[in-house]
């Protein structure tokens, strides 16, 4: 690594230390210049090895008196000879491995930043930064590193923005990687991100000399930046993934201040809440960087989209948090209530949260309560089913309802589940009814949880009452019953019954395991069977000879042999979870038997 000194070299003064490992290291680093100026790269591989030695020994030995005592022993040597007016040439990979050795180590860099060109100083720290290799103490290495490069950043003179980009996916990896080894050393933890922050300071203050398309895409980097640091800082009460949102997710009023501190580079960067949580803001940041084909580091994103969320929910729980942003969550509530594409985006983003098996249950809750705000209950409809099509929406849609019911199932508070259900209700209803039959569909015929299936075919049941069907059968909407005529997926909801009764990996269903899908299934089944005859229509086509002969003996006759099968072999068997089993087949052995006789009795008058 050259110099950009041109002061006359003086001789690297003689040590005083009694180390012999500090005076051995003193020979090689008094004859170092010449040893690279010759090309000895042998000799020179020699001294790094040896500075390794001394390293690895002591993280090995923490406890070392003598081990550590070498270590700051070395790296004062080292420091001395960075400080020497005789520098020409300096060692570019060094570690902190105590609290004295962090002190000489940022002394180090600094010495390193002074004497050395920005350009080539980091891809240095960079690759130092990169080298950590899962070392125990890993915090002592990676903070002066973290620290150095948001100092070389400031001195770097031009290409900002590609130098920059370079520099941010090797921080966010090493963050990622780092963060999850810690399980308790908080301090070392918030040491961390301050040093992560530190960076995102000299980015904005790299802004300040910048103007045009350039400012532009180094603003799209701080944002991108910023979010990931929103999911991706200090944790140690979890040891999974590195995540803020995560440090100190059971104790919101000692986050505030982290998450304010990162909310301030908001509006700096153009990001508004409204177009976080629509996703619109993360979607310009993306297309910067796609733009530049730059895969390292649209890689390094993975969790932006989950930053954008979450950022928004930490500024729905706290209004301090919502001011350093610079805006202004009821507001968005608002806006989201009122339109309907940007609600559907919300939701979309909101699954990032609620997919998130590392985000703790108080976040999540705070996020179903967001989803509760701009879901309203009473929310008046803006849209006619016939005209409305939100095909582009659907899949994200799907997946947030796939989350949502992810929470249903795996919460342990009965206050989340509750409340999680009535935002699943109030989704689905948002959706035409046209669209909402797939979504129905998809969710059930994709659902591993017995209990959630009978959830959904009990939401299809509820709808197929609200949506009219219960008016038209009853011969109460005489114009709708003229015509024959009712919403598309009614006449589908066969279909969902068919899931259950025979499963798309082949069936009967089996039990006790799906014994609730199962009576969830027979109530529908049974439940249209009713309306129909009741109303003497044939709307679903349930009553037509064809289907009718399917469910008798494709659906219902198998059935039955099964359950009298499983309670006959079980009968005298006094086993408590023997008896359980049996006692959870007797109502679906009572709803069963009477959707035998009701379609006995319609074969006999088919429509």
């Amino acid at each position: 690594m050259a110099t950009e000194t041109s002061e006359p070299h003086e001789p690297f003064s003689s040590t005083t230390s009694k180390n012999p490992l500090a005076r051995y290291l003193h020979e090689k680093l008094s004859s170092c210049s010449t040893l690279i100026e010759s090309g000895d790269e042998k000799s020179v591989a020699e001294l790094v090895d040896f500075i390794h030695t001394v390293s690895d020994s002591a993280v090995s030995n923490h406890e070392d008196r003598d081990a550590q005592g070498n270590a700051v022993e070395v790296l004062s040597e080292i420091h001395k000879f960075l400080l020497s007016p005789s520098l020409d040439q300096a060692v570019s990979k060094f570690a902190g491995l105590s609290d004295e050795c962090l002190k000489i180590a940022d002394s180090i860099i600094d010495c390193f930043i002074e004497k050395c060109s920005p350009r080539d100083m980091l891809p240095v720290l960079c690759e130092a930064l990169d080298s950590w290799n899962g070392m125990v103490h890993a915090y002592d290495h990676v903070v002066p590193l973290l620290s150095g490069i948001s100092k070389v950043f400031l001195a770097i003179q031009r290409r900002h923005f590609e130098q920059v980009k370079v520099a941010v996916p090797v921080t966010l990896n090493v963050l990622k990687a780092v963060c999850s080894e810690f399980s308790a050393r908080d301090t070392e933890c918030m040491n961390l991100f301050i040093s992560a922050l530190g960076i995102a300071d000299s980015i904005r203050a790299i802004c300040a000399k910048l103007e045009g398309r350039v400012l532009e895409k180094l603003r799209d980097v701080l944002g991108s930046y910023i979010l990931q640091l929103m999911v991706g800082t200090p944790v140690f009460k979890w040891n999974s993934v590195a995540l803020l949102s995560l440090v100190l997710g059971c104790e919101i009023p000692g986050c505030i201040p982290l998450v304010s501190r990162l909310s301030e580079f908001f509006p700096f960067c153009g990001l508004s809440y409204l177009g976080l949580i629509t996703g619109s803001d993360v979607d310009k940041m993306t297309h910067t960087f796609a733009a530049e084909e730059d895969d390292d580091y649209m890689r390094c994103l993975s969790y932006i989209k989950h930053g954008a969320a979450i950022s928004v929910i930490w500024g729905h729980i706290s209004i301090d948090v919502a001011q350093a942003a610079g805006g202004d969550v009821s507001t968005v509530k608002d806006e989201l209530l009122s339109n309907q594409t940007e609600r559907w985006q919300a939701v979309g983003m909101l699954k990032h949260i609620f997919s998130f098996v590392d985000f703790p249950w108080v976040l999540k809750k705070h996020a179903i309560d967001l989803l509760l705000c701009i879901t309203d209950g009473n929310i008046a409809r803006n849209y006619n089913d016939k005209d409305t099509d939100c095909s582009i929406y659907m899949p994200n849609l799907y997946a947030a309802l796939q989350a949502i019911t992810m929470v249903i199932m795996y919460t342990p508070d009965t206050v989340l589940r509750k409340n999680t259900f009535e935002a699943l209700k109030r989704v689905l209803a948002d959706i035409p009814t046209s669209q909402r039959f797939e979504i129905f569909q998809a969710l059930i015929a994709n659902s591993t949880s017995s209990p959630m299936t009978a959830l959904l075919l009990d939401l299809v049941r509820n709808d197929l009452y609200k949506e009219g069907f219960q008016r038209t059968s009853t011969g109460k909407d005489k114009e709708k019953q003229e015509n024959k005529t009712a919403p598309l997926w009614v006449a589908r909801s066969l279909e969902m019954v068919e899931l259950v009764f025979r499963p798309p990996k082949g069936g009967p269903p089996s039990f006790p395991e799906h014994g609730d899908a199962v009576l969830a299934a027979l109530n529908l089944y049974r439940f249209i069977l009713m309306t129909e005859s009741a109303g003497k229509t044939n709307y679903t086509g349930v009553l037509s000879k064809k289907n009718l002969e399917k469910a008798f003996n494709e659906w219902l006759l198998p059935l039955r042999a099964l359950v009298t099968g499983i309670m006959a072999e079980n009968k005298d068997d006094h086993d408590p979870l023997v008896m359980d089993t049996v006692c959870s087949l007797n109502p679906i052995e009572l709803v069963l038997y009477r959707c035998i006789e009701l379609v006995e009795e319609k074969l006999k008058h088919p429509t």
